[in-house]
């Protein structure tokens, strides 16, 4: 069972990203403060669920959390500054673009920078552990998602449909015979050597 929160008595937001370990797209994180009587059976880790499941949970956390933000920064992006960069980048602006600041951060992973003067903790595995984590979990993933199922079909060779940018054979091989595209991260080895 996930609890609710790391401390009862803040506002406290959990914090994810979706789409770090992919050589096309965006890396996208989302950030959810849920009310304190919020419990759903099965919200968990977005990695473990259905994509019709995400979906749903995806319509019931827009609904009933506090507030909710989502961004994506782009390859050119994390191609400056790498992919752990954007990522915390990513965690900030969507806490930043929350309608009510947090008083306490929740992190999924082991890494994070602070985020103005705001207490914070990293949680591995955090998605599997608490709910307002998992939320950001699965609202990382079905916009990212969304975004390369959009992207696919100007680009259906790539097969971003069935992978989401992620590096499988189907996706490299497509790179090998077609090139890359403007939206594929120039900083990651796209083929290996």
């Amino acid at each position: 069972m996930l609890k609710l929160k790391i401390h009862s008595h803040l506002l406290e937001c959990g914090t994810d990203e979706a789409g770090r370990g992919c050589l096309a797209g965006p890396v996208t994180a989302a950030a959810v403060i849920l009310p304190n009587d919020f419990h759903h059976p099965f919200l968990t880790d977005s990695k473990l669920l259905s994509e019709k499941k995400r979906l749903i949970l995806k319509e019931i956390i827009e609904k009933e959390a506090i507030c909710y933000a989502v961004t994506h920064v782009m390859m050119e992006e994390i191609d400056k500054i790498n992919i752990l960069n954007a990522s915390i980048l990513a965690m900030h602006r969507s806490i930043e673009k929350l309608t009510q600041q947090p008083e306490f951060i929740a992190i999924d992973g082991n890494r994070f920078k602070p985020y103005k003067k705001t207490p914070y903790e990293c949680v591995v595995k955090g998605d599997g552990k608490y709910l307002h984590i998992a939320a950001a979990s699965i609202l990382a993933k079905t916009y990212r998602d969304e975004y390369m199922t959009n992207l696919h079909r100007d680009f259906p060779a790539y097969k971003w449909l069935k992978n989401k940018g992620y590096p499988t054979l189907e996706h490299r091989a497509a790179i090998r015979e077609y090139g890359i595209t403007p939206f594929h991260r120039k900083s990651f080895r796209l083929l290996p050597e």
